[in-house]
């Protein structure tokens, strides 16, 4: 009974998020269901990210155990036969017995994609939150900063969450602006720059991440981009510990889990 490692890329539109519901559609759901046409029985899989529903992934971890033995490209060939076209296995290798997508996560990156401007995107519209107010993404990099490091983000956690402790490390945010290439993945981001363009990406990387953090420290630096807060503000918001100190929690649909660190 070999165990698989995957990588999953999706368009979470339409989705009920990643985990698998009773009555209602998860990429979860679908991925098995695909996997019970290859192996004929049911198939348990394990993510690393819960992603919520309309979020979207081109690195999300999995694992799972089949009672047969195939090759992991012909795995990967065999599901993106019956996937339907916005679920697909990015690759597909045979790892240790015991290997769980959950217990050999050690980080995640992350990018949020915004288009700002009075001009809607058509084409981008499910996949960049759209701010009409001009955003400063200098000044969001640099508010970015003081959240880089080992900290204490209650303030950027939602009601619900149903972890211990609220300590997190993120290793890197940045914040730039660029143009449709931002949504080609996985371009590189950087410091920023003077590029023109409609689109800001957020990246942020960590060992990992508490219910909406990622989206909360979206909305507290769309607010600094729009010139509402000052620079400082996020130090101040980490400093409170109080979730009705920071920005809204922004939408799901411009969120991406871009890759996930993670040992054999």
């Amino acid at each position: 009974m070999p165990t698989y490692k995957l990588i999953l890329a999706y368009d979470g539109g339409k989705y009920a998020g990643w985990q698998r519901q009773p009555h209602a559609t998860a990429v979860q759901n679908v991925l098995e269901a695909a996997l019970v046409q290859i192996a004929g029985d049911e198939v348990r899989t394990t993510g690393s990210s819960r992603t919520d529903a309309g979020v979207h992934a081109f690195g999300q971890l999995v694992s799972l155990t089949l009672d047969k033995d195939m090759p992991g490209d012909a795995l990967r060939r065999a599901l993106n036969a019956v996937l339907p076209n916005d679920v697909f296995v990015r690759s597909a290798e045979i790892a240790p017995v015991d290997f769980d997508a959950i217990r050999a996560t050690t980080g995640k990156r992350y990018r949020y994609v915004l288009r700002d401007g009075q001009e809607r995107g058509i084409f981008d519209r499910r996949y960049a939150w759209h701010v009409r107010t001009p955003l400063d993404a200098a000044a969001m990099h640099a508010a970015g900063q003081a959240l880089v490091g080992e900290h204490d983000f209650a303030s950027f956690q939602s009601v619900g969450s149903e972890r211990q402790s609220t300590v997190r490390t993120i290793y890197e945010l940045s914040v730039r602006r660029g143009d449709a290439g931002l949504l080609a993945m996985p371009v590189a981001v950087s410091e920023p720059d003077a590029a023109r363009g409609d689109l800001v990406a957020i990246e942020v990387a960590g060992n990992g991440f508490l219910y909406n953090m990622v989206r909360a420290i979206v909305g507290t630096l769309v607010e600094v981009g729009r010139g509402r807060r000052s620079v400082d503000w996020p130090r101040e918001v980490l400093a409170a510990r109080d979730r009705a100190t920071a920005g809204q929690t922004a939408p799901p649909h411009g969120l991406f889990l871009l890759h996930v660190d993670a040992t054999d």
